[in-house]
């Protein structure tokens, strides 16, 4: 049996394990497909390619405690270590992810403390952080997010940061496609309905969840954050990747990217 694409319901529990399973499966793929792109040491918040150094969105000191959720292979905390941060920590659901990261420190030289969390359920104390941060990890493939914004607010500090970066809630109202048959609204905007890859005995295989900038700024808020910024990047004319739905006919047209800017009240 074959699998299906469905828009269905899709539990905290159900979303979990399929995305597991499935980030296990395709990490080495994923790193050998979108690794150049992505650097072994860099911080690109997403597939325009905008990176840290040119946003200067974390304010990272080289005394910070930075905590990366949904690292994937940890190419930002990699490079938050090569240019001084000294104490930096990554996680992610994905053990085979990790592994990746693993690989790609034995290659470079450098050694990440690397741990394997559901970003609902962060191992550390109140108070242990200064920066945490995601570029497109754990927030799309997680049901309830309004419960990450609540463990990033306990393991922040005061005056702490939180950045991070995820699908445009725009994207969902387009068909993730990056010629011109997507750029034509095909659902509602505000149909948060998941997006559910299954095999044939209706398991889910792998989800991702939708939320309205709305939805994400009121989790924020309920959480305690102040939002600093919302920033929306636009497409630079010197990329031409076509990474899924985005591209550059897509992206000079409407944002595939939303980055969140917040902290923690001193």
């Amino acid at each position: 049996m074959s699998d299906t694409v469905a828009r269905r319901t899709a539990g905290q529990a159900e979303t979990i394990q399929a995305n597991r399973v499935w980030w296990d499966r395709e990490s080495a793929d994923y790193v050998a497909e979108h690794g150049e792109f992505l650097g072994d040491a860099d911080l690109v918040w997403g597939p325009e390619g905008w990176t840290e150094p040119e946003l200067e969105l974390l304010g990272a000191r080289p005394d910070s405690r930075v905590l990366e959720v949904g690292a994937g292979a940890a190419h930002g905390s990699r490079y938050l270590q090569t240019i001084g941060v000294r104490r930096v920590v990554a996680t992610d659901l994905s053990a085979g992810m990790l592994e990746q990261a693993r690989l790609i420190d034995g290659s470079c030289g450098t050694r990440l403390p690397l741990l394997q969390c559901d970003a609902t359920a962060l191992p550390f104390a109140d108070r242990s952080f200064d920066v945490v941060f995601t570029a497109y990890g754990a927030i799309p493939f997680i049901a309830d997010t309004a419960a990450v914004m609540r463990e990033v607010y306990r393991v922040l500090d005061a005056g702490g940061r939180w950045v991070f970066a995820t699908t445009h809630p725009i994207r969902w109202a387009f068909p993730d496609a990056p010629g011109p048959e997507g750029l034509t609204v095909h659902t509602s905007y505000f149909d948060r309905t998941p997006y559910v890859e299954q095999d044939g005995a209706g398991r889910a295989t792998y989800v991702e969840h939708h939320r309205t900038m709305g939805d994400r700024i009121r989790e924020l808020a309920a959480a305690g954050f102040v939002i600093d910024d919302v920033v929306e990047p636009e497409w630079p004319a010197r990329n031409e990747e076509i990474w899924g739905g985005w591209s550059p006919l897509r992206g000079r047209l409407i944002p595939g990217t939303a980055i969140f800017v917040a902290h923690r009240p001193g």
